[in-house]
């Protein structure tokens, strides 16, 4: 199996927002928002700054191994939990949700991003070690998202009766009914049986999701050294006890976070404000906002109420009862995990951006922001075809609409423009208007006016002409239709909605070697992959 990739500027391919590309270019404006660039220079400062900023490792090792107790361990993970325990070893992070069946393909890209810079900055750094770490988002609560993922174009949906955090949800009849839905699609494919038995092994009923993902991912990831971890665990809350106590007593972060909005909406977009108290009450099947009015800390869409010292004595008594939420998740990880590196997308650098303020609140450690690999795979045949049609790598990500009037234009044998005659009509009224003007200097108002009309009228007759020429192009208008919704299903991208079944089934294992082999560390760049049928 041969795969062969070329890559091209983030920047150029319409996909991300202003301050993450102003981030990918190191412009003052974005780096204001964070502490290090993007860099081997800014991971040597945050690993120097960050070892003044201590975190329990005995407590992580010790939760970590029992995490792992239910799974037989590599050798390779194995190595890499026990090194935690060093000052001198640091972690590269990444984050997501558990989705079943990892969802789409950026989970493993993600991952992967993570293994590969924690490898190459053993390499830049030889004296400290770099372990990578999935950082499980099992306290999510959106069932919509994390439960459904598409295959060979059909969504597919677990629905469940069960409410709260999707990690402690458990793995139901529905879903073992929606695993054994799934076995035809992967039965004809060439490599599907071994990544059937994966899911078939993880996904076993009764054991909750973040069991089943750990399982999951361990299978896939542990043989290099990947070490997973479940932040909803009452041991590690422990660590952020303080933190979160200062939140209910005081709402440091809502504060923290404002001078940071106010500076971000002069240039950009804000991707979430925050609320008052950013944390979750999590209990049994609840997991609810806290709210605070008069001194009375509410469960919200409960009945459930607490005084200020009833609050503060359950956090104390219950950790687990209180989860994180978007404004506050980064500092959890930060606090129980040695980080140096968060990899993310650009809507999680967005949102991290916002936080520099809070962590320094909190006086938790923020580290380098590192935007993750992006990939898009085209088949053999489908590469030649869109090599065939006069097209560029980087017309992939041109609109629909464009790439058919580029083609059209490129390949009609007819004029389908009428600028040169737009001109002389715009000539004629010039000279209509100097002549009805020496007859009344009021109607030459009246002229333009008509040269406006009829430029309407041939620029609707310039599209009629472009839509008949693509009726006689119609086998390769639809061609360039297929390929364009192969690469972005569901108006999205590939990466996006793509599960990884498509690709691991009919290449196998190769494929994510393929991704482990042309993954950049601190490059900024996506990546065309070209794969050989």
């Amino acid at each position: 199996m041969k795969f062969t990739a070329t890559q091209i500027p983030n920047q150029t391919t319409g996909l991300f927002s202003q301050l993450v590309r102003d981030y990918v270019d190191a412009k003052p404006t974005a780096m204001d928002f964070v502490a290090y660039a993007p860099s081997f220079e800014g991971v040597k400062k945050a690993v120097e700054e960050r070892k003044a900023f201590t975190i329990n490792r005995h407590l992580l090792v010790e939760v970590l191994k029992e995490q792992y107790k239910k799974i037989p361990s590599t050798k390779a993970v194995s190595e890499n939990v026990d090194l935690l325990l060093a000052d001198n070893t640091f972690v590269v992070t990444t984050a997501h949700q558990p989705n079943i069946f990892t969802g789409p393909l950026y989970f493993f890209y993600k991952i992967i991003h993570a293994i590969q810079l924690a490898a190459d900055l053993k390499k830049q750094f030889p004296q400290n070690n770099y372990v990578p770490v999935y950082y499980m988002g099992s306290e999510d609560a959106d069932i919509d998202e994390v439960g459904s993922f598409y295959l060979g174009g059909d969504k597919k949906q677990w629905t469940t009766k069960q409410t709260g955090a999707i990690g402690r949800m458990k793995v139901d009849d529905a879903l073992v009914s929606l695993l054994k839905d799934i076995e035809g699609y992967w039965s004809v494919k060439t490599h599907g049986k071994d990544a059937m038995d994966a899911l078939k092994n993880a996904y076993k009923k009764g054991v909750t999701i973040n069991e089943a993902t750990l399982s999951l991912v361990h299978s896939y990831f542990g043989q290099y050294g990947l070490v997973v971890i479940q932040p909803d665990d009452a041991k590690l809350k422990t660590c952020f006890v303080s933190v979160m106590e200062k939140e209910l007593l005081t709402q440091f972060s809502s504060q923290a976070l404002q001078p940071t909005l106010s500076k971000l909406r002069e240039q950009y977009h804000v991707q979430t404000e925050g609320r008052s108290i950013n944390l979750f009450y999590l209990k049994d099947n609840t997991r609810a906002r806290i709210e605070v009015n008069n001194g009375v800390y509410s469960i919200v869409d409960t009945n459930l109420t607490f005084t200020q010292k009833e609050i503060i004595a359950e956090l104390h008594a219950h950790p687990d009862r209180f989860s994180p939420n978007v404004i506050l998740r980064g500092l959890y990880q930060e606090t129980i995990l040695p980080g140096v590196v968060f990899i993310g997308g650009g809507g999680e650098l967005a949102y991290w951006m916002e936080l520099k303020n809070v962590f320094a609140a909190a006086n938790v450690h923020y580290p380098v922001l590192q935007l993750r690999n992006s990939f898009l795979f085209l088949k053999e045949k489908m590469a030649k075809q869109w090599v065939e049609m006069g097209f560029s790598v980087n017309d992939l990500f041109e609109p629909l609409l464009n790439l058919e009037a580029a083609y059209v234009k490129a390949n009609t044998k007819n004029e389908l423009s009428l600028s040169a005659s737009m001109m002389e009509l715009s000539a004629l009224y010039n000279r209509i208007k100097e002549q009805v003007e020496k007859v009344d200097s009021t109607l030459g108002a009246h002229s333009l006016n008509l040269l406006v009309q009829s430029a309407k009228k041939m620029e609707e007759l310039e599209k009629k002409m472009l839509k008949a020429e693509k009726r006689k192009l119609a086998v390769a208008i639809e061609r360039i239709h297929h390929i364009k919704k192969a690469l972005f299903p569901e108006n999205s991208i590939q990466e996006r909605v793509d599960n990884f079944a498509e690709w691991v089934g009919d290449y196998g294992w190769a494929w994510v070697e393929a991704v482990l082999e042309n993954s950049n560390t601190m490059g900024q760049s996506f990546t065309i992959v070209f794969a050989q049928e």
